[in-house]
């Protein structure tokens, strides 16, 4: 028989695959599941790292009482404050004596004057590269692989954060800056590698379930890495400890992405023939498609494209909204410190990661028995999550007066508000499965670049923090917003799979499958 596989591989393999399909169980465990679920453990790790600046300055900076608008930082701070005296010691007295010391592997360990412009200009030098690299990161992972783009994001995160404490007490709060921009950069590609890598290995019949997998990771993240971040910052291994211990575990999961994880089922050699042969046929996929460049044209006129952006923006701002300034509000108007009380942060983010998996089995069976097509399937989830967040966020606006009614309505918010990941976030899978990454970068940069001006606008309405009239307009501004998105997202949004997803075949790989047809027909 020819060979007219490009890397000298025989058709054969294909033509066999196609009778082995009633042996193969879709609801059995296969390698797709596995590898999301190491996705999904490198996701984790790279959200903790995202967050864990908040609880480590606490240790860092000379001045225990900091305060932080990013509750989801800085909640386990009065952990780490009851052994700071112990551990740590003003950068201006500190002095290595040994080899240990000196690389700050044993306390005490050195304090510094940072001032909280510094401290602020630290922590948003992470999310600088994070926007910068968006658009590009969805060309790399279309260009490289998913495979090849998380595992060198885990490996430079590994080397960053190992090296960070070192790093910045020798070279100050530029070397610090410059070290979370890096990370910032590399975990801007992970994103858009999560969707280019589902693309190849989603059918659409578990889209949900699979996505829902990879992506409760941040929910995951801040209900594990939060309490834990605060042990270890009480701990002798003291705030050092906080970025060895992240970075040691993200250059564990990278390496395990490396060497056990593959771009498509095609280059997976531990795959059965029958699983690939139910994911290639269930996407279609042609090994042609990774070579061709992306249709900017005809995909930057696609409306599908919009109503994603739309609804992600309104997502990105209402999430930054929630997760900063309703703790914010709990302390300065209700007078809770929601930074000491690890449980009533955690919470909503332990119920939203359930409801996670709840949402990813709804949606997938509604598009399986055919109740609603895929368009308005994304639409409802999409309904579901942001117009919960929607009125939750009015009840919160006007009847939001006790710590209990408080942590109810953030509960119920969060538990809907994933039901949105099974709309909007999804949705560029289903019109592009090949170009997914790339569509996922420019909705992550422009809901980014929007969201990230939500803590501006409520610092410009609250005048006063006290008061709870100006707290109303912020919860209405973001209630309004959610609204609205979703409203566009409604209009505009579609799940129909785009005809420029399929380019043309080059001349070789058609002859060649229509020699796979022939003889399989046989």
């Amino acid at each position: 028989m020819a060979d007219f596989s490009e890397n000298g591989k025989s058709s054969e393999s294909n033509v066999i695959s196609t009778h082995v399909d009633e042996k193969f169980k879709v609801s059995g465990w296969g390698v797709r599941h596995s590898q999301c679920l190491v996705l999904m453990a490198a996701l984790t790790i790279a959200y903790s790292l995202r967050a864990c600046m908040g609880v480590a300055l606490v240790g860092m900076i000379e001045n225990p009482v900091l305060d932080i608008k990013n509750s989801t930082e800085t909640n386990i701070s009065a952990i780490a404050n009851e052994t700071e005296d112990s551990f740590n010691v003003k950068g201006s007295d500190y002095e290595a004596h040994g080899f240990f010391n000196a690389l700050m592997l044993i306390p005490p360990y050195p304090q510094f004057d940072w001032s909280k412009k510094t401290q602020d200009f630290i922590i948003s030098s992470f999310f600088i590269g994070y926007m910068l690299l968006q658009v590009p990161a969805g060309q790399l992972a279309h260009r490289f692989g998913a495979r090849r783009l998380v595992a060198g994001a885990m490996f430079i995160n590994c080397a960053a954060s190992v090296l960070f404490p070192t790093v910045s007490f020798y070279g100050g709060w530029i070397a610090a800056a410059s070290f979370r921009l890096t990370q910032g950069l590399a975990q801007a590609c992970i994103m858009p590698a999560c969707h280019t890598f589902l693309g190849k290995w989603t059918p659409l019949e578990e889209r949900g379930r699979l996505s829902g997998v990879i992506y409760g990771a941040q929910a995951l993240g801040p209900v594990l890495g939060l309490p834990l971040t605060g042990f270890i910052a009480a701990s002798p291994l003291g705030w050092p400890g906080i970025f060895r211990f992240y970075g040691i575990l993200a250059g564990f999961s990278g390496a395990i992405i490396w060497f056990f994880c593959a771009d498509s089922p095609a280059q997976n050699k531990k795959i059965s023939l029958a699983e690939r042969n139910y994911i290639e046929e269930a996407l279609k996929q042609n090994d042609a498609c990774k070579r061709l460049k992306v249709p900017w044209s005809r995909l930057l006129r696609h409306r599908g494209l919009y109503a994603i952006i739309i609804a992600h923006i309104g997502n990105t701002w209402g999430q930054l909204t929630l997760y900063s300034e309703v703790p914010a509000f709990m302390d300065k108007v209700m007078g809770v410190n929601i930074k000491a009380n690890g449980l009533l942060t955690a919470l909503p983010f332990l119920v939203m990661f359930i409801n996670n998996f709840f949402f990813g089995w709804l949606f997938d069976m509604l598009i399986v028995k055919k109740y609603l097509s895929v368009t308005w399937s994304r639409k409802l989830a999409n309904s579901i999550g942001n117009f919960g967040s929607t009125f939750g966020l009015i009840v919160l606006a006007f009847y939001g007066q006790n710590i209990y009614m408080v942590e109810t309505i953030m509960i119920i918010i969060c538990g809907l508000n994933i039901a949105s990941h099974y709309g909007f976030l999804v949705n560029h899978i289903d019109i592009s499965p090949n170009f997914a990454g790339t569509m996922m970068s420019l909705s992550n940069f422009c809901s980014n670049g929007v969201g990230v001006l939500a803590p501006n606008v409520a610092g410009l309405i609250l005048t006063d923090v006290t008061s709870i009239y100006l707290w109303r307009k912020v919860f209405l501004v973001t209630s309004g917003l959610f609204f609205i998105t979703n409203v566009m997202y409604l209009l505009l949004g579609t799940s129909e799979l785009a005809d420029w997803n399929e380019p043309d075949l080059p001349k070789a790989d058609e002859e060649a499958d229509a020699m796979i047809k022939k003889n399989g027909n046989k």
